[in-house]
């Protein structure tokens, strides 16, 4: 039966040893704004505030309460929109790439660890195939004395 406190402080340690390699090796300031970058576009801060200023500049559009600076079919709203997501697609690869990366590491030491578990499982397989071929032998020989002793007239004794 497996013990979840033992699991998670192994898996802790992986993901320790893991981050402890990619903490090595200092991030570049490309990276880091990748990262921010990256978070921020996938929050759901950044999907509600831009969704209520795309519906705030197409109400005040159409309803024309200032000066329609880009009427329908809101021609200067969709190069915005083009714009950030020519931006913001390969920001989002970057970081994702160096996810990959990091789970790339993750996916070895899991192999890495994998393979070293192999070996003590048939390390452990020989040891009880060795246990067993001794208790058959102990237990032939307890048959055979048994045999032995009922030959030479031995009776079970009673308790």
């Amino acid at each position: 039966m497996r013990r979840p406190e033992i699991d998670a402080r192994f898996r802790s340690s992986i993901r320790k040893e893991v981050m402890e390699l990619y903490d090595e090796t200092p991030l570049t300031t490309g990276q880091v704004m990748a990262d921010r970058i990256t978070s921020l576009l996938g929050s759901w801060r950044f999907i509600v505030s831009q969704t209520i200023a795309i519906a705030v500049w197409i109400v005040i559009n159409i309803i024309g309460w200032i000066y329609k600076w880009d009427p329908y079919p809101f021609i200067l709203l969709n190069l915005i929109l083009s714009l950030q997501a020519a931006y913001a697609g390969p920001i989002i690869m970057m970081s994702q790439n160096r996810q990959t990366e990091r789970d790339r590491a993750t996916v070895m030491r899991d192999y890495q660890i994998n393979r070293k578990a192999e070996g003590g499982v048939r390390e452990i397989i020989t040891l009880l195939k060795h246990q067993r071929e001794i208790i058959l032998e102990m237990e032939q020989e307890i048959k055979d004395l048994h045999k032995t002793m009922e030959r030479e007239g031995f009776k079970e004794r009673e308790i």
